[in-house]
């Protein structure tokens, strides 16, 4: 009678054997070089843009006080006498517009994602989702001529003070723009909270709607809460809109019908070939761009800190 022996060999050691085989082996050794080198292609980018902004921002406080930079509130620096460079009635300008679309976006956006969670059938669902992708998808120019030959001579009529370049008309479009983010980040946040949840409020007695507002809405906030800063520093950063639509006026004031002028729009403003190279109105722009990538990059990282810090484990 014949023996024969057999040996085992475990998952990893076969995935070894089968590697050193051929090309196989081959790959395997450059292909975590070649995902390195595209991943630090990445890191080097963003490191070469922030590095640029703060040299270029340095260039322009050797010229300009930081002090009154930062607590001027006079910005005009193409006057031919006297420029100033107060940054804050583009501060104020871009503030304007983030505070009307946040007012707009998120009922819109919040509501549209507790209908689609808790309320659509697939059906709905299936034509509404696609709905709110096109608007998402939109180029930013198409809503500034939007805003400006459509939202403002409609908005005319009920405020006939209304300029035709505003601040009242871009932040709702603005607004309008960002209603498919916080929709849906949104709506992932309370598809995630558990079924469970959901039957055990039925089984105590609570209706579709107090289970919705007093349950899931309460368990799924960080994911919406986050969502929601994500959205705002979306609308802090948006360029064509207010470029078309909210005029070229600093204002440091709150009134939100006449002109104004946002910190990207005069970024804009600048790089389209109104300052010359190595002139102070030049700098600026990178002094401008700075205070613009603190602004985001606070909110990108408020929105981390408040996903992590309340979030809900399941």
């Amino acid at each position: 009678m014949a023996s024969s022996s057999t040996k085992s060999y475990s998952v990893q050691e076969m995935i070894e054997h089968r590697s050193k085989k051929g090309l196989s082996h081959s790959i395997e050794k450059v292909m975590p070089r070649i995902l390195f080198g595209i991943a630090g292609v990445s890191v080097l980018t963003t490191l070469g843009i922030v590095f640029t902004l703060i040299f270029e921002t340095f260039t322009f406080f050797s010229e300009v006080s930081l002090w009154k930079f930062l607590t001027g509130t006079e910005w005009f620096p193409f006057s031919s006498n006297n420029p100033t460079f107060g940054i804050l009635p583009l501060i104020s300008g871009t503030l304007k517009i983030t505070g009307i679309a946040i007012v707009v976006s998120v009922p819109l956006g919040i509501a549209a994602a507790i209908y689609l969670s808790e309320y659509a059938t697939d059906r709905s669902r299936r034509i509404i989702k696609p709905i709110l992708e096109v608007l998402a998808g939109i180029p930013t120019i198409v809503y500034g001529f939007f805003a400006i030959t459509f939202v403002t001579p409609v908005l005319r009529e009920f405020i006939p003070s209304l300029q035709i370049f505003n601040a009242l008309s871009p932040g709702i479009v603005v607004g309008i723009m960002i209603i498919p983010m916080i929709a849906s980040l949104s709506e992932d946040a309370l598809v995630s909270v558990p079924n469970s949840i959901r039957e055990g409020a039925l089984a105590m007695g609570a209706t579709k709607f107090e289970v919705s507002m007093k349950v899931v809405l309460p368990a799924a906030v960080s994911g919406i809460v986050a969502s929601v800063v994500l959205a705002v520093s979306r609308a802090i950063g948006e360029t064509m809109i207010v470029t078309v639509a909210a005029g070229a006026t600093p204002n440091l004031g709150w009134n939100v019908t006449e002109s104004i002028q946002t910190m990207t729009a005069y970024i804009v403003q600048v790089t389209t070939g109104d300052a010359g190279f190595g002139t102070p109105i030049y700098y600026s722009i990178y002094a401008v761009g700075f205070t613009l990538f603190l602004f985001t990059l606070t909110m990108n990282l408020l929105a981390q800190f408040i996903s992590k810090r309340f979030r809900e484990e399941y």
